[in-house]
Parts: structure tokens; sequence; C-alpha cells
């Protein structure tokens, strides 16, 4: 990746989790720089994903499995008939709204990674049939889920930037560092 996770305060194991996935959230957010709402909802590769419905899409994620994590019901509810919406922006959304969205969920995350007693803590799998029957998780797995789950659609960013303008990541770390922000 092109920006750097500095090293974790020694024993600081929630510090460097946190760290690595706002590395990963920033790959997804420096994808979208300087593009036209229209730019960033275009499909310019063989796949169904724009880079808006990625933004989307991770910021609804993120904030589910906390609400998980917490004992509560996602803020939205997807099931097979509906699941394609968390790609595409709806009526209203635009890609400012959904990166100040996702700017509120991650405070949250961090918040709540650092206030639960233990990360070896456990909270139980959704009732899906994805999922195992009366599955467990700890908040570590949680934690590493959500950097595994950005990260992949961090590449997939990349790839839909490059094809939509040339641009690199390599490219768009210096845009950012610019100042420059999304249309």
């Amino acid at each position: 990746m092109v920006a750097h996770v500095g090293a974790e305060t020694r024993g600081d194991e929630r510090g460097a989790l946190l760290s690595f996935l706002e590395e990963q959230r920033g790959g997804v957010r420096r994808a979208l720089l300087g593009l036209s709402e229209e730019q960033a909802a275009s499909r310019p590769s063989a796949s169904e994903l724009s880079l808006s419905g990625l933004l989307k899409h991770v910021a609804e994620v993120e904030q589910g499995w906390i609400a998980r994590a917490r004992g509560e019901e996602p803020a939205v509810r997807r099931d097979a008939s509906n699941w394609h919406e968390c790609f595409v922006l709806g009526d209203g959304e635009t890609v400012a709204s959904q990166l100040a969205y996702w700017e509120k969920v991650a405070a949250q995350t961090e918040e709540f990674l650092r206030s639960v007693p233990s990360l070896d803590d456990t909270f139980a799998l959704p009732d899906e049939p994805w999922f195992p029957p009366e599955g467990r998780v700890s908040m570590r797995w949680l934690a590493l889920h959500l950097i595994r789950e950005t990260a992949r659609h961090a590449g997939h960013a990349d790839i839909i930037r490059e094809s939509l303008d040339g641009r690199t990541a390599f490219e768009l770390v210096a845009l950012e560092q610019g100042g420059q922000g999304t249309s």
C-alpha cells in the first residue's frame, strides 16, 4: 500500500488495529478525490462496482458489524431482495454525504473498540445461513474482519479509479497531500 502505518505504542493492540483500518479507509477515500458524482457512479470495468457504491457499501458494512457487536440491529437491514442497493447511491445520497456518514461510523467504531473491556470478549454472529449456527466471534475478529473487508474494497477502488482516468494510488496520495477534495 502507498500509505505507511506507524508502529503502535507498545502494548496498544487496539490502536494498531484501528490504525490499519484507517489506512484502508484512506484508500477508498483517496480513490474518490477530484471526481464528479457522475464519475464516482460510473462503472468503467467489467465489474458492476462503482466508487460511490463501494463507499456506501463499506460504510454500511462497518456500521452493521459494530451494531451487531453492541447487540443492536444494523441501521439498514439487507437481504437477497435489497442487497444490490448497498452498492448504489439512492435519492439524496451523494459522495459527500456518504463520506460524512462513514466518518461518523469510523468514530463510533473507534469509540466502541477502545471501550470494550477486552478484545477477547465475544458476540453472537447473526442468524444467517452463511454463518455457523450459534457462532460467536471476538472483538479482535471484528477488527480484523473490518480491516479485511475494507482492504478488499480499497483494492477494487484502486482498479476502478485507474480505469476511470489512469490515476494510480501513488498519484492519489500526492493529490491528497495537495489538499484537493472530491468534487
